[in-house]
């Protein structure tokens, strides 16, 4: 499969599709897209190559699908491969997507694990663009391979019936990446300007008329030089 596959949860979404047509076999990322072998009846292989277009997740654009008919080797189950990272670079990766209505609704639930935690995501939405660093698209090839995934969130993603099921972003205050607030020098503020966090004291900084300069996840930088009224 060719076209914005990579970064949108589409081996999941495979994964799920095969399973539910009772089909085995293994799916992964490679230099083109998405690869995937699946065997089983006739039938269901049809159902297959109709429904891995027809019902692709919504940040995906499905713009070729390949096949040939393979001889079957009996292989039992379902699973997602490793990636194969050789040949030449021609994947496409999704761009960053808006906060999903899902991570909103945590992001407000006090009783949520991830309540108020700015850099929530999952395979819906979230950084893409901005934090890899290459194809194949895979946690180790973006920005996010230094934090290691807590082991509630090692749990979701390799969940199934997850939609954090190998979400490559995921994290949370336990073993993401955190706010911080700098100076003019690169030295972490301390004291009254963080009274609040360091997202509050950004705001006060731009309410006194200060450029501020925001730096997410993937280096990108965009600077804020008006204050909020």
């Amino acid at each position: 499969m060719e076209g914005v596959v990579q970064g949108v949860g589409f081996r999941p979404f495979v994964y799920s599709l095969a399973t539910r047509l009772g089909l085995a076999g293994w799916v992964g990322n490679d230099v083109d897209g998405v690869f995937a072998e699946v065997e089983g009846s006739a039938d269901s292989v049809r159902k297959f190559l109709v429904l891995v277009e027809r019902e692709a997740p919504p940040l995906a654009r499905v713009e070729r699908v390949t096949a040939q008919a393979m001889a079957p080797n009996g292989a039992g189950g379902f699973s997602i491969a490793p990636s194969d990272p050789s040949g030449r670079r021609r994947a496409l990766v999704a761009a960053d997507s808006a906060t999903c209505t899902d991570c909103l609704a945590e992001l407000a639930d006090p009783g949520d694990r991830r309540f108020g935690y700015p850099f929530i995501n999952c395979t819906n939405c979230g950084p893409r663009f901005t934090i890899v660093r290459d194809v194949p698209y895979d946690r180790p090839l973006t920005t996010m391979a230094g934090f290691a995934m807590c082991a509630d969130c090692a749990a979701e993603y390799h969940d199934p019936a997850d939609r954090r099921f190998h979400a490559q972003p995921v994290c949370c205050p336990a073993c993401g990446p955190r706010l911080r607030l700098l100076d003019a020098a690169g030295d972490a503020l301390t004291g009254d300007p963080l009274a609040g966090g360091a997202l509050a004291g950004a705001v006060s900084a731009l309410r006194q008329g200060q450029v501020l300069a925001v730096k997410g996840l993937g280096g990108t930088r965009t600077a804020c030089p008006t204050p909020w009224r």
